[in-house]
């Protein structure tokens, strides 16, 4: 009997960081739609932990999670502490998916081709980066919920964040950027798991 026990044991262990338990849709365009923004022209900030959030453009989007990594060193993870790498349009597509290799470290989300199933420009500009802030412990325990492959709906801001030393972080205002800068940063105020 305690043979069983450490095999089961073993077993679910090695299932469970596998990555086995990202979700499969199947091939076909999941989110059609790109993410939409509302620029604002002036908004108030408002103190959140121990730093000061401004809202620079009221966000929400649909989107396949392409990876997720959670962060719990460094001054970025008291706020966010989970990155998801979303794609929508050709990029929530399993058949196209198929063929790029995916991976996020460092807040950071890296992908790799053998060969190009749709243009470069389109996987730039169909997929992004995103650090979560969750607005509040409702919003932070749906996130915790997600996983690989899913698809979801955010609502909230890209923001500034400020700190009384001098530190900062903001989000990308646009989907066309890459490389340093080009990640949004969303206060997420409400998070749908479809």
């Amino acid at each position: 009997m305690k043979k069983i026990f450490w095999i089961a044991f073993i077993a679910a262990a090695l299932w469970k960081f596998s990555g086995s338990d990202a979700v499969v849709l199947g091939p076909g365009v999941k989110v059609t739609e790109p993410p939409v923004q509302y620029d604002l022209k002036q908004a108030d900030s408002f103190q959140f932990k121990s730093y000061r959030i401004t809202p620079l453009a009221e966000f929400q989007l649909k989107g396949k999670v392409l990876a997720r990594e959670d962060y719990s060193l460094g001054r970025e993870s008291d706020l966010s502490p989970v990155d998801f790498a979303l794609g929508w349009q050709n990029m929530s597509d399993e058949s196209v998916l198929d063929k790029i290799d995916i991976s996020q470290s460092g807040r950071w989300y890296r992908w790799r081709v053998q060969e190009f199933p749709i243009p470069r420009r389109i996987i730039e500009t169909q997929s992004a980066n995103m650090h979560i802030i969750p607005a509040n412990d409702r919003v932070e325990d749906m996130i915790d919920l997600v996983k690989q492959g899913q698809l979801i709906e955010l609502k909230g801001y890209l923001i500034r964040v400020d700190a009384d030393d001098g530190w900062h972080w903001q989000s990308s205002l646009t989907r066309d950027d890459t490389g340093a800068h080009a990640c949004e940063l969303i206060y997420v105020e409400s998070v749908l798991i479809n």
